[in-house]
């Protein structure tokens, strides 16, 4: 089927496998709208469809004969290893071995040199990684008792194992198949048996379960996506993070290359954009991602989603950026990693920060630059957190007041430094190597360096300590306004309040 996409490619100036990636990306949207009207009662059909689907993919269109084994493998084990292993081991085993297999290709493709224009195993194999350690810590969270879990481990745990067809149609999910968003095996249960529709109690077109307005909100999504990947063609391959390398970026003063590098990143970005709504208006299309009715009537699909744009380009901090962006993945680092290598009874910390953000970079690949760029992201979560517990509440009015001078001055400042952090410490992401990535911090003044290292020295140092201090000496003075014209307040309960939040409430 090349002598197809060949023309196709040297007209866009793009590779082959990048023009076949979007055409299955673009398939999946027709073939979305078959698949929701195969019928709740026959739930046999969509598994078969969804496996169907994705064998059309791999083998006739992307060729990818071997790799496809090579998944299923992993699809097996899983399955075998979560059935009938009923330790506390169990889903530690199948994340070893799920992220073993994914990372010998990532080595392969190291190896071979494989550029990203290159379509191989690794990027379904790493949504898929995401499916099967999930699926397993479910399948655990099923065995444990009701009141050792959380609200998320009591919503997605599985209670009763499935069949292999059921756990073939839920890994195999086509939309999500190449490039994600990955999705749990309680959501996909609800989305083949059509539950959230049901509970809803009202009838779409021709008496069917499914809402009006979902055609509207997919192919609305599908014509952003084409809009951000004809921005990353036209512009990305010229403003991008590799700019820094070039002689033209070093003779430029401090200040416009840091600009420059601001502006590179957004359209770095694109293509991410472009691939992530473009899956998400297909998995609309077939039923994924409702969450309900909106004010005025509209139906929701707000649950494929798996990047919000304006608010990774305009953040109000750190945290929200990085919640923003790839959320699919977030959860899955959340509830898979972050919250299982904190021991039980203690809140997550530093440790657990750092092995989160080492797991995602293991997880990408094993290039130099993956390592560099989520060291940092610790580093950066961690100020951004000692931040907002302890200079945010010094700017926070009273409750029910507008925002104060104050606090307008901090979220701009926030927006600032987000952006100036995403686009420095994500350079090594894309450059990859060591040299590259210490080369264009190097052009860049470690700048990003220099705002962690202050920050960390501040807090660390007595900051902390100086902006505790002033938020009781805060929240008396606010203990005794309200005192004033409520109850008696003793003097002793004035210096120190019993909880910060209990005056004053946190606020956004």
């Amino acid at each position: 089927m090349d002598a197809l996409f060949t023309p196709l490619a040297g007209a866009l100036g793009a590779s082959v496998d990048q023009v076949k990636l979007i055409v299955c990306l673009l398939i999946a949207y027709p073939l979305g709208s078959v698949f929701i009207r195969i019928p709740s009662s026959r739930p046999e059909l969509k598994h078969l469809f969804n496996v169907g689907i994705t064998l059309l993919f791999f083998f006739p269109v992307l060729q990818l004969y071997t790799e496809f084994f090579q998944l299923l493998a992993s699809v097996l084990a899983t399955y075998v290893l979560a059935r009938y292993h009923h330790g506390s081991q169990m889903p530690w085993i199948v994340f070893v071995i799920v992220m073993g297999h994914l990372t010998v290709n990532h080595v392969i493709r190291a190896v071979y040199q494989y550029s990203y224009e290159k379509l191989e195993v690794t990027g379904p194999q790493m949504v898929l990684t995401m499916k099967l350690t999930t699926f397993a810590w479910n399948v655990y969270d099923g065995r444990r008792p009701a009141a050792d879990l959380d609200k998320w481990q009591t919503a997605k745990r599985v209670t009763k194992f499935p069949t292999l067809l059921e756990f073939l149609g839920y890994s195999f999910y086509f939309p999500g198949m190449l490039v994600g968003p990955y999705l749990d095996y309680a959501d996909y249960t609800d989305l083949i048996n059509e539950t959230v529709f049901k509970k809803l109690e009202i009838k779409g077109k021709k008496g069917r379960n499914v809402p009006v307005g979902r055609k509207r909100v997919a192919y609305r999504k599908m014509l952003e996506g084409l809009m951000y990947l004809g921005v990353f063609v036209t512009l990305g391959s010229t403003w991008n993070y590799g700019i820094s390398l070039t002689p033209w970026f070093a003779e430029k003063g401090f200040f416009t290359r840091v600009a420059v590098y601001q502006i590179c990143g957004v359209f770095e970005r694109s293509k991410y954009y472009a691939i992530w709504t473009l899956t998400e208006g297909a998995s609309i299309l077939t039923g994924l991602g409702f969450t309900g009715i909106g004010p005025s009537g509209e139906t929701l699909w707000n649950g494929a989603a798996n990047v919000k744009v304006l608010v990774i380009e305009f953040p109000e901090n750190f945290k929200v950026l990085l919640d923003a962006w790839n959320m699919k993945t977030n959860v899955w680092l959340r509830e898979c990693v972050y919250k299982r290598v904190t021991p039980a009874g203690k809140k997550p910390g530093f440790r657990s920060s750092m092995i989160t953000f080492a797991t995602s970079a293991f997880w990408h690949g094993i290039a130099l630059g993956y390592y560099l760029t989520f060291l940092t992201g610790g580093f950066i979560t961690t100020i951004g957190r000692l931040a907002r517990a302890n200079i945010r509440p010094l700017v926070l009015g009273a409750p029910g007041t507008p925002p104060t001078l104050a606090k307008r001055a901090y979220d701009i400042a926030g927006t600032v430094i987000s952006i100036l952090l995403l686009n420095y410490a994500a350079s090594p992401f894309m450059l990859l190597s060591a040299k590259a990535s210490f080369w264009t911090w190097w052009q860049l003044g470690f700048y990003g360096h220099g705002i962690i290292g202050v920050s960390m020295a501040f807090f660390y140092l007595g900051g902390a300590r100086w902006c505790k201090s002033l938020q009781y000496k805060q929240a008396g003075k606010l203990t005794r306004g309200i005192s004033m014209v409520g109850t008696p307040v003793e003097e002793k309960q004035l210096m120190v309040p019993p909880s910060l939040d209990q005056i004053v409430p946190p606020q956004k």
